[in-house]
């Protein structure tokens, strides 16, 4: 294969995934790491990605992102405690649609003790962690594999989830914002995650406090179609992620906070584990109806006057926090 052959492999690689590894960008081409690493550096000198320790991505910052061997060892603590607290949303007998990612990964993993449940999903790490419930039915969607994320994307997975109907989707990605959204890196994950959505009566978003107020390339939901955010409770300095919080609130998100192992540190030093608590924040405005909804789930709409009163309070308190 000549150089610039393999360049625009490279090159059409990278748009796809919107980060590939040197190891997996040589074993495609057939040539040696060294090679590769030659051509994302003169394909970088032209602008067209930008190099990462190990690999290549699109470049500007909107479109980083980590593989999941990365990702799986972020915030663990924090993804588990959101885990915990959105397995309890779901209910015997439901059908729900889980999206990729290492948080739906591990809600995946509780979710394999809730009887007659039906879980349509795009990701083999949410079947993987369901196959083996004997009382769950999964189905997975068709597609092309995405190798970073092990999640089935394109015309194929999207194909299959038309005139599909279910009560909830499980969603995560790689940012949250009050004014955009949930948003990914990528643009085939961020197509299916919009067929997703489109297949449920309510969307769910499972996003940990490092997510909140980064914006990524593409939307997946915008923000008035996100009914419930199950997060975690961000530490005492970070005031982005708090006021992102109230602004996703004005907006008439509602919002679950699970409590995770801290980061703040006792008179010796040593970690001062986080109470675990669950606290629900039904939001304040008015909020539009899905058609179809569940009663689990209520609109801020629902609530009287005093009592969206009383939320308010209790936002304005974790942002003080």
């Amino acid at each position: 294969m000549f150089a610039a052959e393999r360049r625009q492999l490279i090159l059409e690689m990278v748009r796809a995934n919107g980060a590939v590894s040197l190891r997996e960008l040589a074993r495609v081409v057939q040539t040696s790491e060294v090679t590769v690493r030659r051509d994302v550096r003169a394909l970088e000198a032209e602008g067209l990605l930008d190099r990462r320790h190990g690999g290549a991505v699109l470049p500007g910052g909107f479109t980083r992102e980590s593989g999941f061997p990365q990702k799986s060892h972020l915030a663990t603590a924090e993804k588990t405690a959101i885990a915990d607290l959105a397995a309890n949303l779901v209910e015997e007998g439901e059908a729900i649609v889980v999206g990729a990612g290492t948080t739906t990964q591990e809600l995946a993993r509780r979710l394999a003790r809730v009887p007659g449940l039906t879980v349509v999903t795009n990701s083999l790490l949410v079947a993987q962690a369901l196959a083996h419930a004997n009382r769950v039915e999964v189905v997975m969607t068709g597609g092309t594999l995405r190798g970073s994320n092990y999640a089935l994307v394109g015309s194929g997975a999207e194909q299959s989830l038309h005139g599909l109907r279910v009560s909830r989707a499980f969603l995560s990605g790689s940012g949250l914002t009050a004014e955009r959204g949930l948003s990914t890196s990528n643009m085939l994950s961020a197509s299916v995650d919009r067929a997703l959505v489109q297949a449920a009566a309510e969307v769910v978003v499972l996003a940990d406090h490092t997510k909140l107020g980064t914006d990524t390339m593409f939307q997946t939901v915008p923000t008035d179609l996100i009914t419930r955010l199950v997060t975690d409770e961000p530490p005492a300095h970070d005031d982005r992620a708090a006021t992102e919080l109230q602004a996703l609130a004005d907006q008439g998100v509602q919002i679950a906070v699970a409590g995770g192992q801290g980061g703040s540190a006792g008179a010796g030093g040593e970690p001062v584990p986080a109470r675990q608590q669950r606290r629900d924040v039904p939001l304040p405005g008015p909020r539009r109806q899905v058609p179809g909804a569940g009663g689990g789930l209520r609109s801020a709409a629902m609530l009287g006057e005093q009592g969206a009163g009383a939320e308010r309070a209790r936002v304005a308190d974790l942002r003080r926090r």
